[in-house]
């Protein structure tokens, strides 16, 4: 902050934000660049990382993580088309998710990635199938579910028995054995993780220390255990906590896993770009109530997702600070939706109309949440370094959205005819 502006590296962030108009996400390139190096020098060059998409899948900026050395973990066909654009090896990803599709493996494939983390039996036999029936040997980890809770809100837990996601740890062995038998396939290691926004290092822990004794017994057994991924979710701040630090969560993988003799890969999303991120935007209208002004601004739930589907609170700042008393204010946005609320905010002076604020650490689960809901368009994203910005991705219009609905054309349903199964890519 110089002279009571608030600035991303050497850019006044109101200056930018009157220029290219509001709502937009602005993120820091040397944030990203300190972020990654700073968990690759904790982790040591024993272990890969591979950045989780799904918390951002913004092509410059996954270019930017590529040319620092970076992986990525992917969770669908889409995310893979977006790695390998953005000039990742296909050596370099790892292919996670619950529901993998045959076109999606097929893909995957194809392209030769380096492991499938697989979650069932089923998804399991069908890589198995589609492997045959390309006449390759797919390399696959078994995630397993190590009933570990994470401490972390209940929506983004994913190691506790009855979690959607993983093989019970109890039926990995036999799964295992049976993917080694299976000509198709070429089992290369386990996989965990646990959820995400995680601020205690002990459930990681528990975690790694199950997940190695399941890989000795599966050498005990006969079987190679070559890599283990040990999947992502450490926490950062928001402003309200402290996260656990990064030499310490390195720690704990030395701890517990450092002797076993794998190759090591961790899958860091939100500890990479999250505090990278901010979302600009401008107060439309002042409702006073008889506790706090209803300040209702012109982003919304589909543009920062993260307070409706979790209750999460980001930061709060002025654009332009100014003196004064501060006033309770409930910030909205303005979609159809209860839902649609940042928050109670208490620091704040009397938001005024026209004022410019922004929401930090916005970085991760932001503009990769976003919708089009109420017929809002995807609002744009600029990448600062130093005194100069890109954008890189430009507003979405109205006009573009009905494009994709424009000139409906009529088809005769015919049984015995499936032509047209391709037509809604057309």
């Amino acid at each position: 902050m110089t002279d009571g502006a608030v600035h991303l590296e050497a850019i006044d962030l109101d200056q930018l934000a009157a220029k290219l108009g509001m709502p937009i996400y602005a993120y820091s390139s040397a944030a990203i660049v300190e972020s990654y190096r700073s968990f690759a020098t904790a982790v040591g060059e024993d272990v890969s990382i591979c950045f989780a998409v799904k918390a951002n899948g913004n092509l410059t900026i996954l270019t930017q993580l590529a040319k620092l050395g970076c992986g990525m973990d992917i969770v669908s066909g889409g995310e893979l088309e977006r790695a390998l654009a953005a000039g990742v090896s296909p050596l370099r990803i790892i292919f996670s998710g619950v529901g993998k599709t045959r076109e999606e493996i097929t893909q995957a494939l194809d392209a030769g990635i380096h492991q499938f983390n697989v979650e069932s039996a089923s998804e399991l036999d069908l890589i198995a199938d589609v492997a045959t029936g390309r006449s390759v040997r797919a390399p696959v980890a078994l995630r397993v579910n190590p009933d570990v809770d994470a401490l972390t809100h209940d929506k983004i837990s994913t190691g506790r028995k009855g979690d959607k996601f993983g093989i019970d740890l109890d039926h990995a062995y036999e799964l295992y054995a049976r993917a080694a038998a299976t000509a198709s396939l070429n089992p290369v290691g386990l996989a965990v993780h646990i959820g995400s926004q995680i601020m205690d290092l002990e459930p990681y822990r528990r975690a790694y220390t199950r997940i190695a004794k399941l890989a000795q017994q599966l050498r005990a057994g006969g079987y190679p255990v070559r890599r283990l991924d040990l999947g992502g979710g450490l926490g950062i701040s928001y402003g309200h906590a402290t996260p656990p630090s990064l030499d310490s969560y390195a720690s704990v993988i030395r701890d517990t896993v450092g002797g076993l003799c794998a190759e090591l890969a961790v899958e860091p999303g939100r500890r990479l770009i999250g505090e990278a991120g901010i979302l600009l935007a401008q107060v439309l209208h002042i409702k006073p109530t008889h506790d706090a002004d209803i300040v209702v601004i012109d982003a919304a739930m589909n543009d920062l997702a993260r307070p409706a589907l979790y209750g999460s609170l980001h930061p709060v700042t002025m654009l332009r600070p100014r003196p004064g008393p501060a006033r309770p204010c409930r910030i909205v946005g303005p979609v159809c939706e209860s839902a649609d609320a940042f928050g109670l905010y208490t620091h704040l002076p009397a938001l005024l109309p026209g004022d410019r604020i922004a929401f930090l650490y916005a970085g991760a689960y932001g503009a990769a949440m976003a919708s089009t809901y109420n017929a809002r368009p995807l609002v744009p994203e600029v990448l600062v370094d130093g005194s100069r910005y890109a954008i890189i991705r430009r507003r979405q219009t109205v006009a573009e959205m009905m494009a994709l609905e424009a000139d409906p054309r009529w088809r005769d349903m015919k049984l015995s005819d499936r032509s047209d199964l391709g037509a809604i890519s057309a």
